[in-house]
């Protein structure tokens, strides 16, 4: 991070760094991977997408108490809608192992779509716990061409935002799918959000190959 602060300075000192950009992604059709195993393939995205941020170190910064930081784990979580279709928040403890990873998920996803009132269980993290996950929102009904994701304080982006849509066929064994990505820009580039479209890419084949 040293190499770039004067990057992460001039953009921090904006009144937005928040850099958008939605773009469509190319991933293997895992799909059909997916229904073979009874793996539902939004929650294998999800470790994919996930797995990445990881493994890519601009995607790990933060910036807790005016200090820059690096996170080395995750607490995964996601939108879902409850039973009157207004949104709400699903969280779990992460799982290197894929099966675990997914039936967690899957059980997040069951308790907080069955929840009436607004699951806020995020709000007893502590501040560095609050910078360990990233947002993530699926919007499968839609091929959308751009989003706007909200920021709790404007000036300060810093925790990733990702979303992704439709799911269609793409030639070759392929899929393709909208998906966006929100950063503060003093901490990622386009170039870098292009290697991580290919990281999760990699990481489903990887998934796939096991």
């Amino acid at each position: 991070m040293q190499r770039r602060l004067d990057r992460f300075k001039l953009f921090d000192r904006m009144d937005s760094p928040a850099l958008n950009l939605t773009f469509v992604m190319e991933l293997p059709d895992f799909r059909p991977w997916c229904k073979a195993q009874e793996l539902p393939p939004f929650h294998v995205m999800l470790c994919a997408v996930l797995r990445s941020v990881l493994k890519l170190e601009n995607f790990r910064y933060r910036i807790l108490d005016g200090n820059i930081i690096r996170i080395d784990r995750l607490t995964p979580s996601f939108t879902v809608k409850n039973q009157h279709d207004d949104l709400n928040f699903a969280q779990f403890d992460w799982s290197d192992d894929l099966r675990e990873f997914v039936a967690r998920g899957m059980a997040a996803r069951e308790e907080a779509s069955n929840m009436e009132a607004l699951n806020c269980k995020y709000r007893s993290m502590t501040p560095r716990e609050a910078k360990e996950q990233v947002f993530v929102t699926c919007i499968p009904w839609l091929n959308f061409t751009s989003i706007q994701h909200p920021i709790a304080v404007l000036a300060q982006p810093d925790i990733p935002s990702f979303a992704w849509g439709k799911f269609r066929d793409a030639a070759a064994g392929r899929l393709e799918l909208p998906f966006s990505v929100q950063v503060h820009h003093g901490f990622v580039d386009g170039y870098h959000i292009h290697l991580f479209a290919e990281q999760v890419a990699a990481e489903l084949s990887a998934i796939m190959a096991t």
